[in-house]
């Protein structure tokens, strides 16, 4: 189940990015303003986006973290309740 919501997200931030570069392509196609001002805007854009996917892989890279450490901390009691059932 988890693995269905997490391809969902990614699914759905692959979509925003995609989204992302079509809207400024558009951008630069129907810009009314110099050519010198729009890579302006471009560039903050760029930027702006670039730093919102570090942002996200950071969170993304954090949760993956914590599922791993409380996967093992799962299976190192797993493990102790099992050696305690084996001693008897």
């Amino acid at each position: 189940m988890e693995y269905d919501q997490d391809t969902n997200f990614i699914s759905f931030f692959s979509g925003v990015v995609c989204g992302a570069v079509i809207g400024a392509g558009v951008a630069v196609l129907l810009a009314p303003e110099s050519g010198r001002k729009t890579r302006k805007k471009l560039h903050r854009a760029a930027d702006d986006l670039r730093e919102t996917a570090y942002e996200r892989w950071d969170d993304i890279a954090d949760d993956v973290k914590d599922r791993v450490e409380e996967a093992v901390q799962g299976a190192k009691k797993g493990a102790k309740r099992g050696v305690k059932r084996a001693r008897g």
